[in-house]
């Protein structure tokens, strides 16, 4: 039986402390350490677990080579911790978004592939079971052509946040899920964003997205809403499908005239409605399983480098178009570093 996975995590916010809970019980793999500059946050992830706590990744990298590393620190750390841990040997997951602009994301990219070590990008959404599903039902054509997706993402604003604005923080989400599904770029965007919490960075927007073959996205995600709301409509020729994320529910809501015409799109009319069953689970576990077995296999990366860095390229354009009110171009992505 092969020996467990070395594994450590960097970073222990609220999504860090998720990652040591997770890998300490994960199958083939053995939690040896964790770090975080904050000495409680340490105490309290190690939480009764014979392990130790570091005060930075540096120690924790050269006291316990870790083979795999989730690094969940803020945005703008994440080139640095990146790069020592790549420098180290280990195989990284970094949380989304993949860096803080597109050359450090670039950095880590081609200093993962210098190295030899995976490098994956932690697009958590992509291993919600109802999100899987989806995916199956539409590769399989079932509701026909993609016409629009609209994702709303929205909650209270999480103070512990100060380094980035709501596009940055949970825009990733939606656009790589959105890409993911469709399996098409992003070419251009317009977005309308406001300011009402002094962090220096939005709270709110609206946002346009324009792919490649056709279909359009829209995005409403906010930090200014009482309460959490996490959904996805994909409304296809055929029908509509409704994911609420959270409840790990997928429904399809039938175009009746569509389906009774195939081939024919002349109109639209109101059809039965069909609630999937969902297998629920933890995305965070499906998601750190599976980059278990990326680095037990030698790959491929779950969320690739480029997938990551094409999600933080259309957030860019959104912030651009945002602060000026003008339609943005999405810079082009190089399918490797």
């Amino acid at each position: 039986m092969p020996e467990p996975l070395r594994a450590a995590v960097i970073g222990l916010g609220s999504m860090g402390a998720n990652h040591a809970r997770v890998l300490s019980d994960t199958p083939g793999v053995e939690l040896v350490a964790v770090a975080d500059a904050d000495p409680e946050r340490v105490n309290k992830a190690i939480g009764g677990r014979p392990i130790p706590g570091f005060p930075d990744a540096a120690t924790l990298l050269r006291e316990t080579r870790p083979a795999m590393v989730s690094i969940v620190v803020p945005t703008q750390l994440h080139e640095a911790v990146a790069l020592e841990a790549i420098a180290a040997g280990a195989n990284v997951l970094v949380e989304k978004p993949i860096a803080a602009s597109l050359p450090a994301a670039a950095r880590i990219a081609r200093a993962a592939e210098a190295a030899g070590v995976l490098l994956t990008v932690g697009h958590i959404e992509r291993f919600n079971p109802a999100i899987s599903e989806l995916k199956r039902r539409l590769d399989e054509g079932q509701g026909g052509p993609v016409l629009q997706l609209r994702a709303r993402r929205v909650g209270p604003f999480p103070h512990r946040i100060r380094d980035v604005g709501v596009i940055h923080d949970l825009g990733p989400h939606d656009i790589d899920i959105m890409r993911y599904l469709l399996g098409d770029e992003i070419e251009r965007v317009y977005a309308e964003s406001r300011s009402h919490i002094a962090t220096g960075n939005e709270d709110l927007f609206a946002g346009f997205v324009d792919f490649r073959g056709g279909a359009m996205g829209l995005l409403d995600i906010n930090w200014l809403t009482p309460m959490k709301e996490r959904s996805l409509t994909v409304l296809c020729e055929r029908g509509m499908f409704l994911v609420d994320y959270a409840a790990q529910s997928l429904a399809f809501y039938e175009n009746y005239a569509a389906a009774a015409r195939e081939g024919s799109y002349a109109s639209v009319t109101e059809g039965p409605m069909t609630r999937y069953p969902i297998a629920n689970r933890e995305p965070l576990r499906v998601e750190l399983e599976a980059f278990r077995d990326a680095v037990a296999s030698g790959g491929p990366a779950p969320v690739s480098a480029h997938d990551g860095m094409a999600a933080l390229a259309v957030a860019e354009a959104l912030v651009r178009s945002g602060k000026t009110g003008m339609p943005v171009a999405v810079e082009e992505v190089a399918a490797a570093p």
